[in-house]
């Protein structure tokens, strides 16, 4: 029996599994096993309508994964092959999907882990949605200009319009949009009366935030959503990882320091010909395709094959009635092609109920492909499972 574990359940290691699962299904001598610290499948995409009290439904893994193993992993055994969960069990494996994920970087500014929210699971998203409902009035510092922070800060002007909104970051927010994007954004921040600041953030404290230039921002209740850091089990057990503590891979996706391994999502530091990938759901699943395919074809005594992405679109919620999405090149620089209000809405709204249906749609057809795209004549499929 090849015993494969996948450690984390998220998007990334969600396409793993039921991509394992589909591909070996008829297999006696294969075992899938997934390791994950709770029974449901988190929506990321989506805790910033959990963060204002909305209600999502509840996804269960075990609608598509039988072996599952519930508890935190604690330590990885590389010699042993073994993984070591809180409760002290131990499962063994022959192949290892790492898929661990981020979570919000709270350690890079003093304050941050002990006075400001954080949407690194739906129950934090939950807590912070808690002490919303208990502001009849008052100020909200949303800490992170990227997507999570734009889309939270917008979220929560729309859902309280009570309540003062400032977005602060050290760069604008929608730096990466086009210029016609931008300034759809932009109107909708005016129009929801979310306030921006740009400024590097020096302390953060109950009540509030220091900025660099000695400035003080007041808050009744502060969200951070800025930067991202990786678990540190992938190094402490010997894993050669990169300077964020991400798994350096091979083109197929293995560790370089032990092929055993397979890393995916925002756990892998990936190399492609733009550079190194960041973490992201649209890059996320396609890993897990892929590693998932590559382990089977190396069941079979064939040789992996290398992993080539490219990015399509940066969608943006801006609360639940408007949204931005902007179509990109491969190595995500913008295009010039857009959308925005309505339709914006219902592809953003499309593209986030995707990954549920895409697990019960792979296991059905375990060697099918996600979006792909084309480029000088050969056609590259997203979800590298072909």
């Amino acid at each position: 029996m090849h015993r494969i574990v996948v450690v984390g359940a998220g998007y990334a290691g969600m396409l793993t599994a039921v991509s394992l699962i589909g591909r070996t299904g008829r297999r006696d001598d294969v075992s899938v096993t997934v390791v994950n610290a709770t029974d449901r499948f988190t929506e990321r995409l989506r805790l910033h309508q959990t963060a204002t009290g909305q209600h999502l439904p509840e996804l269960e893994i075990r609608r598509f994964v039988d072996d599952l193993e519930v508890g935190w992993v604690t330590g990885i055994d590389l010699t042993a092959r073994t993984v070591r969960i809180d409760d002290e069990r131990e499962i063994g494996y022959d192949t290892l999907v790492y898929a661990l994920g981020g979570s919000a970087d709270t350690s890079a500014v003093p304050g941050a882990a002990d006075h400001a929210y954080t949407l690194d699971s739906a129950t934090d998203a939950e807590l912070f949605a808690r002490r919303l409902g208990e502001l009849s009035e008052g100020r909200v510092l949303v800490c992170g200009s990227g997507l999570t922070g734009l889309e939270a800060a917008t979220e929560i002007a729309e859902r309280f319009p009570q309540l003062t909104v400032t977005l602060l970051g050290r760069t604008p927010p929608g730096r990466d949009l086009g210029p016609k994007a931008r300034d759809h954004m932009r109107s909708a921040l005016r129009r929801l009366s979310v306030s921006v600041e740009v400024a590097e953030i020096a302390k953060v404290r109950p009540d509030g935030a220091d900025l660099a230039g000695g400035v003080s921002l007041p808050a009744d209740v502060i969200l951070w959503t800025s930067g991202v850091r990786v678990s540190p089990l992938a190094a402490a057990a010997g894993l050669t990882v990169d300077d964020h503590g991400r798994i350096v891979t091979d083109a197929t996706l293995r560790s370089i320091s032990h092929p055993e391994v397979y890393a995916v999502g925002d756990a892998a530091a990936i190399t492609q010909r733009y550079g190194v990938m960041h973490g992201t759901c649209q890059s996320g699943m396609p890993t897990g395709a892929h590693a998932a395919a590559q382990i089977v074809r190396e069941l079979d005594g064939k040789a992996p094959k290398p992993f080539r992405f490219g990015y399509l679109h940066e969608p943006v919620s801006l609360g639940r009635r408007d949204a931005v999405i902007q179509f990109v090149h491969p190595d995500e620089t913008p295009k010039r092609f857009y959308l925005s209000g309505r339709a914006a809405v219902w592809y953003k709204e499309t593209v986030s109920s995707a990954p549920w249906t895409t697990y019960g749609r792979i296991l059905r057809r375990p060697g099918i492909g996600m979006l792909g795209w084309r480029r000088g004549g050969r056609y590259t499929r997203l979800s590298g499972t072909r």
